[in-house]
């Protein structure tokens, strides 16, 4: 009895990781841990939505939730779980790719750009990027001509100057998404985000969009919280974010996830 009570509430949970359920010291606490497990066993798909790649997961979250958790990379670009048998990559046109590059190059002489090719991330200069985004390593170094030739699964773009032009010239090409408060920009193949990668699920697992309940912080969850029947913004997140919320919980250093899920465990 209690499985059906706690399915009429929700269906799914997708969870955005940074800001969200990860804290500052990028941990997941005990008590959102205990929740998602808890719901977990009760037939509740969990679903990790995160512009991070792959090698990040082994990371930051415990080897428990690893395991139980359906994953989406690079804002839905990368849609993978081992049990389930999931693994759908979609990756940006190598046309597009040197288009992006070579406008970069000519309009935008200060900016910082390097790409994510399924799981390995290139860049072609020697640059610190832990200085200013949230990495705990640095791109690997290759030569610019090869980087121009690959299909990326993301381009990421610091300190582009003029948004406005850019998303002229590339917005009908791409999805262009800009998070950490303005400092990074986004590119995924168009079309793709995390809201397209929670509609595919859905349809392969079978649960409804409107008892999906999605938490998130920032710009690239803002298309999740329009999807999702149950949006859950973070006291930390943007205003923006919070206007399409139907709960605001604490923040992600006050268990803001366990504060909601708990509620459907009683």
């Amino acid at each position: 009895m209690e499985i059906v009570k706690v399915k009429r509430k929700v269906d799914a949970i997708v969870l955005d990781l940074d800001g969200t359920l990860l804290n500052s010291n990028k941990e997941v606490s005990t008590r959102n841990l205990k929740s998602i497990v808890e719901l977990h066993k009760l037939g509740i798909p969990i679903i990790i939505a995160t512009a991070r790649p792959p090698r990040a997961i082994k990371e930051f979250l415990p080897q428990e939730l690893q395991e139980i958790a359906i994953f989406v990379y690079y804002n839905g670009a990368l849609i993978m779980n081992q049990l389930l048998q999931l693994n759908e990559h979609y990756s940006i046109d190598s046309k597009i790719n040197k288009q992006i590059i070579e406008y970069l190059m000519i309009n935008e002489p200060n900016h910082l750009f390097s790409i994510e090719v399924n799981d390995k991330w290139y860049s072609y200069k020697e640059i610190d990027y832990r200085s200013f985004i949230k990495v705990s390593e640095n791109p690997e170094v290759i030569d610019l001509e090869k980087i121009k030739l690959v299909s990326p699964t993301k381009i990421l773009v610091s300190q582009l100057k003029n948004i406005e032009d850019f998303t002229k010239w590339f917005g009908d090409q791409v999805n262009i998404i800009t998070t950490d408060s303005n400092s990074l920009t986004q590119i995924m193949r168009e079309g793709i985000s995390k809201e397209t990668a929670i509609t595919t699920l859905a349809k392969r697992l079978d649960f409804s969009l409107e008892k999906t309940m999605a938490f998130g912080d920032d710009f690239n969850d803002l298309g999740l919280f329009q999807l999702c029947g149950l949006p859950v913004a973070m006291e930390n997140s943007i205003d923006e974010l919070k206007t399409f919320a139907k709960e605001i919980t604490t923040s992600n250093d006050e268990d803001g996830v366990a504060n909601v899920l708990e509620k459907l465990l009683k």
